[in-house]
């Protein structure tokens, strides 16, 4: 009988992840791996960055969820290259896997694709340990969720170039101390991007949304 081991596991998921960095290279395809809580916002901020870029770039989605398509079928109406991933499928594991992601990509018309965004699992604390080959790992954390969450879960606020904090519409009716929440930010990752945003309203918004496109051409070499 053959025992596997996380190591094993881990090793496949990373030789996984640095094939698919490769193909969407040669593709020039960007990819963004998008991480938070439940309930941060992150598929209206989805929702707000498709509707503003889908006339202009070519935008394919990966859905994750341990149940339900409800994300899914909230982002359809796009019209654009979508899939679900249903973890209780197999196992309802919390987070995404290198190969589901590649096995995706079998559906998609990659080359007619110039954005690829993924929405994780969500969750903190285990998508931060897979790599998936994305050209961005981008963690989203609500103002509703606390100053302390950069240093109870510093894995994927250290592993990610962008963090966005949504529900910026809310923080007069919280007692939040947005300048704590920075001080515990740098302390796990100096260098991160951060942007301010109400996804519901939109504020801020574009200049997260300019950001993507920059970073598109990039990958075109444009």
């Amino acid at each position: 009988m053959e025992i596997r081991v996380l190591k094993d596991i881990m090793e496949s998921n990373r030789e996984m992840a640095s094939d698919i960095k490769s193909l969407l290279k040669s593709k020039k395809i960007y990819m963004i791996n998008i991480i938070s809580s439940p309930g941060s916002g992150k598929t209206t901020m989805i929702d707000r960055i498709i509707s503003s870029l889908k006339g202009r770039y070519r935008i394919a989605v990966i859905e994750g969820d341990v149940k339900t398509t409800q994300d899914a079928e909230r982002l359809s109406r796009h019209d654009i290259q979508l899939i679900q991933i249903e973890t209780e499928r197999f196992g309802g594991g919390c987070h995404l896997e290198s190969s589901w992601i590649m096995k995706c990509f079998e559906s998609f018309d990659l080359d007619n694709t110039d954005l690829i965004i993924i929405e994780n699992i969500g969750n903190l604390v285990c998508p931060a340990e897979f790599e998936l080959g994305d050209d961005e790992r981008m963690v989203v954390l609500s103002v509703t969720e606390g100053e302390d969450k950069p240093i109870k879960y510093p894995l994927v606020f250290n592993t990610s170039k962008t963090m966005v904090l949504n529900k910026m519409d809310l923080l007069p009716y919280l007692d939040y101390n947005l300048d704590r929440m920075n001080e515990y930010l740098r302390r796990v990752n100096p260098n991160i991007r951060v942007f301010k945003v109400s996804s519901t309203k939109g504020d801020g918004m574009d200049d997260l949304i300019s950001y993507i496109e920059e970073n598109i051409k990039k990958k075109k070499g444009a």
